[in-house]
């Protein structure tokens, strides 16, 4: 009986040591990112699957919207 919970805890013990693989496994395919998801939480302005307008829009928003230089007025 002592061999045996020794024997058990032994092997609880080794399976809490494990490491689960942590790898992102999806069927899901990526797509540009011009492309658009089809929701509702887009610009306005911008056409979902339009490059150049995705560019643009892009440029923008890190030229005034994050650029810390230009918003220190």
């Amino acid at each position: 009986m002592k061999t045996f919970l020794m024997a058990a805890t032994l092997v609880v013990g080794l399976t809490a040591c494990g490491e689960k693989p942590q790898a992102l496994e999806t069927n899901q395919h990526d797509s540009a990112a011009y492309t658009g998801t089809g929701k509702a939480f887009v610009n306005k302005d911008w056409n979902p699957g339009d490059k150049g307008s995705w560019e643009s829009h892009m440029k923008a928003r890190g030229q005034y919207g994050q650029n810390d230089y230009t918003r220190m007025n």
